[in-house]
């Protein structure tokens, strides 16, 4: 067994289950910073926790620091003699460094000579540098929210009961939140709660283990995703594994036993987005779907024992279940006898945004806004209107006060209920699309005109009210939302003018005390995360620039102008135009060029300057139907074909020539190859 493995293990009342993983990646992370900076070797670092302890363990630990040479300046030389004799400087800095003058050295920089001195300084041992690891670790845990107990002044997550450090078989003496390290940890509540003693560190995992506590996390996760797995088999249904619950309850038990438990067919009445919510929030159950697809009426619980009578603690999980699926129940029956045109006028008393008004004036806004989108997309203007209507409606229902995340999922419910439109009751679902990167986005045009008029409306009010994004601030999750926008304009290939939907947008709003230059404003916020946007389409940031760099304001034609630059940057002429175009550039900001792009043919005296116009001509004549057409790769391809004039032209051509005419004219053709070129990108900024 490795004597030079470290144990390191603090002892807690149960931790909240949804910070664990979080606080046993920091402990490690914390401890192996403390390491690194302070030069000590090791191997493999582990976090390994359970609901009741944090733990570190890693292998093959230095025993000490190494050895090292540490130089240290003092003054300039010019100001540590004066006569030949040492100046109260150099006698000062002598001191500090605890010799005499003479022993100090000269050391030689680009700025001069100084004096200075070196020493060997032996590394300290590991054992005398790990209680202050470990405490600084330990009091940089990212904790959701201190507490005292008892009559310490103590504060951290959770009472801390016992503090394992051990090295090897050593015990290394160190004090962490008021407790004494030790050797001696603590097993499964009920299936061991005798005291273990750990001969060495390396004991650790098995000697859990034997105890009924599985301490590494992935483990531990992965045996309670087969055991529900299994379960569902020997049921005949498929479990739904939402990852976010399972991280969960990995945080909830130290021995998992997965067991099936029933409840009454009658609540499957209900939605089964209702049920699903009030097992997974209330009492962190997974569900069953048949092989339909279809919601059964059984749920897999995680116990954390294994009970002699497995079936009491199915009883009493169910015993449990049964009033608060009844509470769904009830919330539904009571939500339908009140239609949603009916809540239109509670939504006057739910302030949105306090100088942006109520969800009733959100509503308003977005109404004008959808019906102009469905208009644009060739939609049903009627229902997008009737969908923005009814779209927070089902916000002051009792289902969504209870589950918010059923936001939307309920609107479709009641709105069918209602007797509504199915293309209305469908967008009330679809408005929240896409929730997350990956995520789909409406598939109706009433969908996808609420979506964004319900995104547009929150961007350009926020943003007039001079509460852009800062930093990691974003309360009203701009970022996202300019994403969502994209990505429905993207994926769903409308050619629609952001700058014209947020001028209408803007439009609604009124006294918007950042009025001025709103529009502009946040439509270079959008574009500006299309940077994003483009690197998780795995284009680089050179290609996102070029396109950025002209002023394209319809997100569609910006993801096709990025594609179209990202395959031409692969062919081989791609550099060579690029740093062309560059110099293009900077000929043209030098010589003041006017903009003129007209050339008279009848000046061009030198072949390869004839050469180049007869072939940007040429070029022009075939890519200009292209550009109408937005098909940017089969005209850069064309454009591709420049390559030889253009690098002919540099190498026999002086542009800058005294005849002001002749400069004039091949200043005019430089600039229609650059115009060529900037009807799709400045591929210039490909050399970035």
């Amino acid at each position: 067994m490795a004597a030079n493995t470290l144990l390191i293990e603090l002892g807690v009342e149960e931790l909240p289950p949804s910070a664990l993983s979080q606080l046993a990646t920091a402990l490690r992370d914390g401890v192996v910073k403390g390491l690194e900076t302070a030069g000590v070797a090791f191997d493999e670092a582990r976090a390994l926790a359970s609901p009741r302890r944090l733990a570190v363990h890693i292998e093959s630990l230095a025993d000490k620091q190494p050895d090292r040479e540490v130089e240290k300046r003092g003054p300039a030389l010019a100001a540590a003699f004066k006569d030949g004799q040492p100046t109260k400087a150099a006698e000062g800095f002598a001191r500090s460094c605890g010799v005499s003058v003479e022993e100090l050295i000269h050391l030689e920089t680009d700025k001069g000579t100084w004096l200075g001195y070196r020493e060997q300084q032996t590394g300290e041992a590991v054992d005398q540098l790990l209680p202050g690891i470990i405490a600084d670790a330990v009091h940089a845990l990212p904790v959701p929210k201190n507490m005292r107990w008892g009559a310490s002044r103590l504060e951290f997550s959770r009472p801390v009961h016992w503090l394992v450090l051990l090295h090897g078989d050593q015990v290394v003496p160190a004090s962490v939140l008021g407790l004494d390290a030790g050797r001696t940890t603590r097993g499964h509540r009920f299936h061991a709660p005798e005291p273990i003693e750990l001969a060495h560190a390396g004991d650790y995992e098995s000697a859990l283990e034997n105890a009924y506590v599985l301490v590494d996390l992935e483990r531990r996760r992965e045996r309670i995703r087969e055991q529900v797995l299994a379960e569902a088999e020997v049921h005949g249904g498929q479990a739904v594994i939402d990852e976010d619950l399972l991280e969960e309850v990995n945080g909830l038990v130290e021995w998992p036993v997965a067991l099936t438990g029933s409840f009454d067919e009658r609540f499957l009445e209900v939605p089964a987005e209702c049920l699903i919510s009030s097992m997974k929030a209330n009492q962190k159950y997974f569900h069953l779907l048949d092989d339909a697809g279809n919601l059964k009426p059984q749920f897999i619980t995680l116990a954390n024992i294994e009970s002699d009578d497995p079936q009491q603690v199915i009883y009493g999980n169910e015993k449990v279940i049964r009033p608060r699926l009844a509470d769904a129940a009830f919330f539904y029956e009571t939500d339908r006898k009140q239609t949603l045109e009916s809540r239109r006028q509670s939504l006057e008393n739910v302030v949105f945004q306090q100088q942006l008004g109520t969800l009733a004036d959100k509503a308003a806004r977005s109404e004008v806004i959808a019906r102009f989108i469905a208009e644009k997309i060739d939609g049903d203007s009627t229902a997008a209107a009737r969908a923005a209507q009814l779209a927070k409606c089902d916000l002051v229902t009792e289902m969504v006060l209870e589950f918010p995340e059923l936001q939307g999922i309920m609107g479709t419910y009641y709105a069918r209920h209602d007797g509504e439109p199915e293309a209305v009751a469908e967008a009330l679902h679809e408005q929240y699309l896409p929730r997350f990167a990956g995520d789909a986005i409406p598939q109706t045009a009433t969908g996808l005109a609420i979506a964004l008029a319900d995104r547009l409306d929150t961007l350009t009010g926020i943003f007039g009210i001079g509460q852009r994004p800062t930093g990691a601030k974003d309360p009203f999750a701009l970022r996202r939302a300019t994403i969502g926008v994209l990505n429905i304009l993207i994926k769903g290939e409308l050619n629609l003018d952001l700058r014209e939907l947020l001028e209408l947008a803007a439009s609604q709003h009124r006294d918007l005390p950042k009025a001025e230059g709103l529009v502009d404003d946040v439509l270079a916020y959008m574009l500006d995360r299309f940077r994003a946007w483009a690197q998780d389409e795995g284009l680089p940031v050179s290609v996102y620039l070029a396109v950025r760099a002209r002023p394209v304001t319809r997100p569609l034609d910006f993801a096709r102008r990025l594609h179209a630059v990202h395959r031409f940057e692969q062919r081989e002429e791609a550099a060579a135009l690029a740093a062309a175009n560059k110099r293009v550039s900077n000929i043209l900001a030098k010589q003041s060029h006017d903009g003129r792009t007209a050339v008279e043919s009848e000046r061009l005296v030198e072949d390869a300057e004839i050469a180049l116009a007869n072939a940007v001509a040429d070029c022009r004549q075939q890519v200009e139907p292209l550009f109408r057409e937005a098909a940017y790769a089969e005209a850069l391809d064309i454009l591709a074909t420049l390559r030889a004039p253009v690098d002919r032209f540099f190498d026999e051509v002086m542009v800058a020539v005294d005849d002001e005419a002749m400069r004039a004219n091949r200043l005019a053709l430089l600039a229609s190859l650059q115009a060529l070129f900037l009807e799709v990108a400045d591929i210039a900024e490909l050399q970035q």
